[in-house]
């Protein structure tokens, strides 16, 4: 990462456009998950978060031979959403407040942690006795300080809810929040984008507006004001610039930003604005005090260390 900031800082001495609209360039870590790898964007020891967003993985694509496939046994979260937005494959969703849910490409499968809840991700039978594909998203929203307690939840939206528009061409999806006049139905905790584009080679896009924001490319390559944007690489544009994007292939992306929140601690699973609470999550975790998975009660993922 530091010979791509390198990059970046000596472009912007020379280049104005660029330096006025991207702040930071980020790639991933690669992290092999037992079968199948994830890219993790957030959160690093260059930047914690992006507006609320505290962590951003990215899964696969992996191929599974039929018997093989995502198996991620129950695990705790306190402080925090996860949103789960796939591009391909499925996979089945159940935590301790009864859901089960399979999450399907174009879905938007939220969890809502707070106080604290332990999910499980694996596949259905189905799914997983033929050859099958899974890529998708994983990522973590810190819950606004008065909504870290809250009482857990679930929420599932369907392809058919998240609202879409073609931009002189590009296809865009507003997964969270608003942008280019559409709305999601997505609960939000505080101001929050979340958003997908897909454009042709020689396509471009202005983007929208946001107290931070950042554009992952999934899929292709593009420019940003003369810098280059490379598949798996993240930009996080300068706060107040306008910005605009053009493919220099069939690119698809993803946005994030919205208002920070302040600083949060995160330990494994858990965020919080308190490194006491932290600690607590952590010790009832280890003695068994989280309810447990709903149909998924004799696994678990122990306690780190």
């Amino acid at each position: 990462m530091s010979n791509v900031l390198q990059d970046v800082e000596q472009e912007c001495s020379s280049n104005n456009a660029t330096c006025d609209s991207v702040q930071l360039i980020l790639t991933p870590r690669i992290t092999d998950l037992g079968g199948f790898s994830v890219r993790r964007l957030l959160p690093t020891a260059k930047r914690k978060m992006i507006g609320p967003w505290i962590f951003f993985d990215e899964m696969g694509p992996a191929d599974f031979q039929a018997g093989e496939g995502i198996n991620v046994r129950p695990h705790p979260h306190i402080g925090l959403a996860t949103v789960t937005y796939l591009f391909e494959g499925e996979i089945l969703h159940r935590d301790s407040v009864g859901s089960v849910q399979p999450i399907r490409p174009g879905d938007i499968n939220l969890m809502v942690a707070g106080k604290g809840i332990a999910h499980s991700e694996r596949e259905r039978p189905e799914v997983t006795n033929a050859n099958h594909r899974v890529h998708g998203l994983q990522l973590w929203l810190a819950l606004p300080e008065h909504d870290q307690e809250a009482e857990p939840s679930f929420h599932h939206y369907s392809s058919e809810d998240i609202p879409k528009a073609d931009i002189d061409g590009v296809t865009v999806r507003v997964l969270i929040g608003s942008a280019w006049g559409l709305t999601s139905p997505v609960r939000q905790f505080s101001r929050t984008l979340y958003a997908e584009a897909e454009l042709e080679s020689g396509q471009s896009l202005d983007l929208p507006n946001a107290s931070e924001l950042a554009i992952y490319v999934v899929t292709g390559d593009l420019e940003i004001a003369g810098t280059p944007l490379s598949a798996h690489s993240m930009a996080i544009l300068t706060p107040g610039s306008f910005a605009s994007i053009t493919a220099r292939q069939d690119t698809r992306i993803v946005l994030i930003g919205g208002e920070p929140l302040g600083k949060r601690f995160i330990e494994w699973n858990f965020v919080s604005t308190r490194k006491e609470r932290i600690e607590q999550a952590k010790e009832d975790w280890q003695s068994g005090r989280f309810c447990k998975v709903v149909g998924d009660e004799e696994e678990y993922i122990p306690l780190p260390g």
